[in-house]
């Protein structure tokens, strides 16, 4: 679990698998410690995630699953007109150096859906701004070099609250695979208000399969 926070993630992976994830990556010290009180068996990284090697934690083990949740800030129509910084955009392509060195089964990436409009900076007098006129270039690209490690990619938009969790927000999903099987998607214990499903596409490829 990359970009671990408090832990709710990790808690369902455990729920899907029957056990916590092996590793836990977070530069905030505060929030690694409360992921390591929800999943005290879990070894606990307190790094810049630029600086973790793969190969260091995981080299010759058979990684099934690696889950990434970015820092979706610099993306977020949240944010309005201000400035964004490349850096944290940026920190999308740790997935792809993870697919090439530890080689996970799946990888799954959540974040905002405005992450599919990533694309090129321009310098402004207001500072970094993305480019209107190149939304999804720097999208485009990543998902080239996943499939370049040998992934297959599908994405789909998805409201928590349409499978038992309390929030509304809609967010993106990533799921890549290596491993020559189909993906799977939940079914909704609720069924979507008829606004929502004119405007949430159940599934899109990534720049194709």
């Amino acid at each position: 679990d990359s970009f671990a926070g408090g832990g709710g993630a990790s808690t369902g992976i455990e729920m899907a698998l029957g056990r916590s994830p092996d590793i836990a990556i977070n530069h905030n010290e505060a929030a690694l410690a409360l992921h390591a009180a929800n999943h005290p068996e879990t070894l606990h990284l307190s790094e810049n995630i630029f600086k973790v090697d793969p190969l260091d934690h995981v080299a010759g083990k058979h990684v099934g699953l690696a889950w990434f949740s970015p820092d979706c800030k610099h993306f977020s129509k949240a944010k309005g007109g201000k400035p964004v910084e490349r850096n944290i955009r940026d920190l999308a392509w740790i997935i792809v150096l993870w697919a090439e060195r530890a080689k996970p089964d799946v990888i799954i990436m959540e974040n905002v859906e405005e992450w599919k409009d990533w694309g090129p900076l321009l310098d402004t007098d207001k500072g970094l701004m993305p480019c209107p006129d190149r939304r999804g270039e720097t999208f485009d690209k990543w998902c080239k070099a996943m499939r370049r490690a040998g992934y297959k990619l599908q994405h789909r938009e998805l409201r928590a609250c349409d499978y038992g969790a309390p929030t509304i927000r809609k967010r993106l999903f990533v799921v890549a695979r290596r491993d020559c099987l189909a993906g799977t998607y939940p079914w909704r214990t609720r069924q979507p208000r008829s606004e929502d499903r004119e405007k949430t596409p159940l599934a899109h490829g990534c720049g194709g399969h």
